[in-house]
């Protein structure tokens, strides 16, 4: 059974924390080796897990992971078949599971069959980057149905009306994207970028996650005073790139995603 998105974020607040919310690309480097990662990450104290469902065009994907969804696709991944894999161990872990994918994978299967599948394979959340919630009445239309939280981006440049209309439109939490840019960019936390987050967390009625290029502890810790939790992908996944075999995969990004969950004491 899928578990509630924002009860994660609530725990990890009244623990006085900022939730841990780590990415892996989806049958990456394979299947079996992506379900130990996230079983990895589970036992760490996540309190959400992020998989991505490769695809051949991931606008909203840095170099990182868009060579892991790459060598994903060319082994075979498919979004039947990762949703399959998270369904196989969705069971097991404490952590609420969303999947990140693109609307073109979702078309193709039929809003409904997506929604359906993702559902019965134990996922919470859905974020699809590439659809605007004024074009999503299909896709909420089907969450709704299916019981799944659609999860919707923001950044620095959005503005206030349209930022209403997002915080309108999902469910679960806000992921706000913290730089214009693509994942695994690097990022630099001014005094001015983080009075920002700190505006959007303050008038936003969902918990706000945010995303794209925290890659240190050091950075993690600047965000969670100011967000709801801390997306981390493309250091992660760097890790299980560099690393020479499946379990040199998992104690590698085991290593820095424990550093980075420990960062997040407020």
């Amino acid at each position: 059974m899928s578990k509630d998105l924002r009860e994660q974020f609530a725990n990890a607040a009244e623990a006085g924390r900022a939730a841990f919310v780590p990415y892996v690309t989806g049958g990456f480097p394979d299947h079996a080796t992506c379900q130990e990662l996230v079983l990895a990450l589970d036992g760490l104290g996540s309190e959400v897990i992020e998989v991505g469902i490769p695809f051949s065009d991931p606008l909203a994907d840095g170099p990182i992971i868009q060579a892991s969804s790459h060598q994903a696709l060319m082994a075979g991944a498919t979004p039947a078949n990762v949703l399959d894999s998270v369904a196989s161990i969705a069971g097991k872990v404490q952590a609420a599971l969303v999947v990140m994918t693109y609307i073109n994978p979702v078309l193709a299967m039929g809003c409904q069959e997506f929604a359906r599948r993702a559902a019965d394979a134990g996922v919470s959340g859905v974020i699809i980057p590439d659809i605007p919630p004024e074009e999503a009445g299909e896709w909420l239309a089907a969450c709704d149905q299916h019981g799944l939280a659609p999860v919707f981006m923001a950044a620095p440049g959005t503005p206030p009306e349209r930022l209403q209309r997002i915080m309108q439109a999902g469910k679960g939490f806000l992921y706000y994207v913290s730089m214009d840019g693509v994942t695994g960019s690097d990022l630099e936390l001014g005094r001015e970028r983080l009075a920002a987050m700190q505006k959007v967390r303050a008038a936003s009625s969902l918990p706000v996650a945010v995303g794209f290029g925290v890659a240190t502890p050091a950075q993690a810790a600047a965000l969670a005073p100011v967000a709801d939790g801390v997306v981390v992908g493309s250091a992660l996944v760097r890790r299980v790139q560099e690393a020479d075999g499946p379990a040199e995969a998992v104690r590698s990004m085991s290593e820095l995603a424990g550093q980075l969950r420990g960062a997040l004491k407020r």
